[in-house]
């Protein structure tokens, strides 16, 4: 392996000071021929990183792991995890390695991961690599939640690398570079659990602790404090997630980020049609991850993460299992408080009633019902806040827009009981209510476009669109549009 003594990235690796057993040190394997796809200028300069040197030769070798940069440390980090309800003890990266971590310029700590880098010992008789459509994917729909405020992991850059990868049919190979305030995952702490390995269990605890949560370090049971504080962020972000109609797809413990982010961006989908049973996972036959199951199954897999505590809230074990149950129950509370909030504003309710999350319930209940693109029809209630009567946008949502008109009756009842100025509730609206969501059938059309014709424009176009998911833009009309019924994507497949 060929190291490069340019600097591209600043590393002062943590992870890889902890002990071996955390992780595989080894280098990404070489690719071909590789070619700049796409480069995050923006986030390489809040990282600290130089774009203008990021996108020269050299630069594009580190970011295809042809090159590893000084001071980097490329590790594959171990981890276990419950996929689909059944345990598995080993998995870990088996197509990513940790190149390192940054300091960005607001002093957070950051991962540099690359995804696609090539087998690991974890690969599990993978080849370790990554196609080209999974890596635009997750550029995109990374991207979209960091720009519609979705705690997430980001993408710095994608890059094709002149070979074929053996799928169902031969498609390009590509490299993501992708960014995390960390990779641990629940299914990291399981790893050890599983093990007997208490001790590790403790150093990966403290070093979470350290690097995410300092406030815990002295709480009077500082393994107890982190379990309610993973929590916390758990709940809010899954609330977030449901608030704008976002399914992720997968969500296994393994795909669970300590750090509280949106993490592994696989068979994701943003629903059109509103329904709480949606489910777009190829693999999810059974529903588990539907949209409306979400929040139960994010404390599912809390409860995985208090299971791998107990030896560190408590010597006894009853007594360690009596605390995390309570600690548990914070995320039910956290999460109705974030949603309760949440479609409040979607709604323009301003000064909180008792009959409010009735009064959205029987919207919803309405639009699944009646097929509303759930989008498109918050988007269209934030006009009525101005004074247009007609609800026009909304109401077509519906099959029977006359079911529409009759919930609309309350909610201008209950909208005329605050004395809310209409263009300060519009604009709360509007900051809840996205006019642009990566919608399934377009982010197939970019992919389609990039992998069968090499056309990356369609890329760039969508990027741009999706960077200001609030604003309106007359001319990207059909990106905000529901799709045709020819146009309706009904699965997601994961990435591997």
């Amino acid at each position: 392996m060929e190291t490069e003594h340019r600097d591209f990235f600043p590393c002062d690796n943590s992870y890889a000071r902890l002990p071996a057993r955390f992780y595989a040190k080894l280098p990404p394997v070489r690719v071909a021929a590789p070619r700049l796809v796409r480069l995050n200028e923006d986030l390489a300069r809040q990282l600290g990183l130089d774009p203008a040197a990021l996108s020269t030769t050299d630069g594009v070798a580190a970011l295809s792991g042809n090159r590893v940069p000084q001071r980097c440390e490329p590790l594959a980090m171990a981890y276990a995890g419950h996929q689909f309800g059944m345990f598995v003890p080993q998995l870990g990266d088996g197509r990513a390695l940790l190149l390192g971590e940054v300091i960005d310029r607001d002093g957070v700590r950051r991962d540099i991961q690359l995804k696609g880098s090539g087998r690991t010992p974890f690969s599990r008789g993978g080849d370790g690599r990554a196609t080209l459509g999974p890596v635009l994917r997750e550029y995109i729909v990374s991207e979209a939640m960091a720009a519609l405020g979705i705690p997430t992991t980001r993408s710095l850059a994608a890059v094709t690398t002149g070979e074929t990868v053996a799928r169902v049919r031969p498609l390009p190979g590509a490299v993501l570079t992708r960014v995390a305030s960390s990779h641990v995952r629940v299914g990291t702490f399981q790893f050890f659990a599983a093990r007997g390995d208490v001790e590790a269990t403790r150093r990966l605890a403290d070093y979470v602790i350290a690097r995410h949560y300092p406030n815990a370090a002295g709480a009077e049971n500082p393994y107890l404090a982190l379990l309610g504080l993973v929590c916390v962020r758990q709940a809010e972000l899954i609330a977030k997630w449901m608030l704008i109609g976002f399914i992720h797809g997968v969500m296994n413990t393994d795909n669970v980020s300590i750090a509280g982010e949106t993490i592994d961006y696989g068979p994701c989908a943003f629903m059109d049609a509103y329904h709480p049973d949606t489910v777009f996972s190829s693999i999810d036959h059974g529903g588990r991850y539907a949209y409306g199951n979400q929040p139960r199954v994010a404390q599912w897999n809390l409860a995985r993460l208090a299971e791998t505590l107990l030896p560190l809230i408590a010597e006894d074990k009853a007594t360690a299992i009596e605390s995390a149950q309570e600690a548990l129950t914070i995320f039910a509370a956290r999460f109705d408080a974030a949603y309760i909030d949440g479609i409040r504003r979607k709604l323009g309710l301003l000064r909180p009633e008792p009959g409010d999350i009735s009064l959205a319930d029987d919207l919803l209940k309405r639009m699944a019902a009646n097929g509303a693109d759930f989008t498109l029809t918050f988007r269209g209630l934030c006009e009525t806040a101005s004074g247009v009567p007609a609800h026009e946008t909304a109401r077509l949502q519906f099959a029977d827009p006359t079911v529409f008109d009759e919930w609309a009756v309350r909610w201008r009842e209950r909208l005329a009981r605050e004395a809310t100025e209409p263009a300060e509730r519009r604009a709360v609206m509007r900051s809840a209510n996205p006019a642009f969501i990566p919608r399934n059938h377009l982010v197939e059309e970019v992919i389609d476009a990039a992998q069968d014709k090499g056309n990356f424009a369609p890329f760039e176009t969508l990027l741009a669109v999706l960077a200001k998911p609030y604003e309106d833009f007359p001319e990207f009309a059909r990106y905000a549009a529901a799709p045709r019924p020819d146009q309706v994507v009904h699965q997601t497949f994961c990435g591997t």
